[in-house]
């Protein structure tokens, strides 16, 4: 081979790992824009069920009739819903007395039958049943599920998810300790970033989420195990310290997620994406959702008893966050061995459901809670 020719194939052959370096930079300059301006986001849905998530909240809103009559005619009406939905859905029925007999909280026992009926409201017998408002001396025979009526709560991933979880524990109650938000509400929005990765991540499920019990932490363009995307993390922190912002919390909420370095990109990634403590995931979570109900709260409509609602802003961003009378319920869309709900309705089925109310009961209060 001549000199010609040899430095004719060195020229080809720069040009090629020109071309292909080029590319690389090419795709992560794409990636930073489609972060920066939001073009990952799942658009959302509204839920299909918004109008019914409407309705629970009127009927169940902050004012109610506390004369001990009503609360007796309720509590036994309750209790009668209980004893019909036991013989079709006995593991429902007892989450809910379950959570009713140890917070004694009956506007929320209320809510959490009727995000079971909303999955009921075909089940003519079923309604019949519980409009019927008497004993039944002799209840007939019917198919009785062994499982739950929320259907996604029956896949074996959401078992490990429960196991997973329950080792957080003390860092959810930590994170809601400080921020004043409670741990079951935390939990909600958790619920559904995690649950989306069931069906996304098999292979990892596969090879150690599900035999180790352990939540899946994201790394790429939403980071850690609530994921958190880097411009929401810098505007959470940015909101704690600005006294004109709408989001503003307070003086006791400013330091919360002060830096330790100069090197306040790569300290922000390690909080979020570590393995062994997702402490700051759950505090990043806390501090997005309250500052999120005191945008509403500012602006004369409070969504503090709507975690749906909370949950849908949490998911679609700071952007989209506009107070107004009727918020809708949606989210992205989240498919599910088959079928899809929206981050929303996900949320408030858990948070209504009465699963792991051993580990994060209700509290007096969703935000700036004391124990009764």
């Amino acid at each position: 081979m001549d000199d010609r020719a040899f430095v004719k194939i060195l020229k080809h052959l720069g040009y090629g790992i020109a071309g292909v370096f080029a590319l690389i930079g090419l795709v992560l300059t794409l990636a930073f824009f489609a972060v920066k301006f939001h073009l990952t986001n799942d658009p959302g849905v509204v839920d299909l069920n918004d109008r019914y998530f409407q309705e629970i909240k009127d009927k169940y809103g902050q004012s109610s009739d506390d004369s001990s009559e009503t609360i007796n005619y309720n509590e036994a009406r309750l209790l009668h819903n209980l004893s019909v939905l036991s013989r079709y859905y006995p593991a429902n029925a007892f989450y809910i007395q379950n959570a009713y007999f140890k917070s004694r909280n009956l506007k929320e026992a209320q809510r959490m039958i009727q995000a079971v009926n909303l999955y009921l409201q075909n089940n003519v017998a079923y309604h019949t049943e519980v409009g019927s408002f008497e004993e039944s001396g002799n209840p007939k025979k019917m198919q009785v599920s062994t499982g739950s009526v929320f259907e996604w709560m029956n896949i074996k991933e959401w078992q490990d998810f429960k196991l997973a979880v329950a080792k957080d524990k003390k860092l959810i109650d930590s994170a809601a300790l400080v921020t004043g938000v409670e741990p079951r509400l935390i939990v909600a929005v958790l619920v559904g970033e995690q649950i989306r990765l069931f069906n996304s991540s098999r292979e990892a499920y596969k090879k150690w989420i599900g035999p180790l019990k352990i939540l899946s932490v994201e790394t790429t363009f939403s980071l850690g195990v609530t994921g958190i995307k880097v411009p929401t993390a810098q505007t959470i922190e940015k909101n704690l310290y600005d006294s004109t912002s709408v989001f503003y919390l307070g003086e006791k909420y400013e330091h919360l997620l002060d830096f330790q370095t100069k090197n306040i990109d790569q300290e922000r990634f390690n909080r979020l994406t570590s393995y062994k403590n997702h402490y700051y995931s759950y505090l990043y979570a806390a501090l997005n959702v309250k500052q999120i109900k005191m945008q509403w709260e500012k602006s004369g409509y409070p969504i503090d008893d709507r975690p749906e609602i909370l949950a849908t802003l949490y998911n679609i961003g700071y952007e989209v966050s506009v107070p107004k009378e009727n918020p809708v319920v949606g989210g992205s869309g989240i498919d599910i061995k088959g079928k899809r709900y929206s981050f929303g309705a996900v949320a408030y089925e858990f948070y209504y459901s009465g699963e792991l109310y051993e580990l994060f009961p209700f509290k007096n209060a969703k935000f700036d809670f004391t124990d009764v």
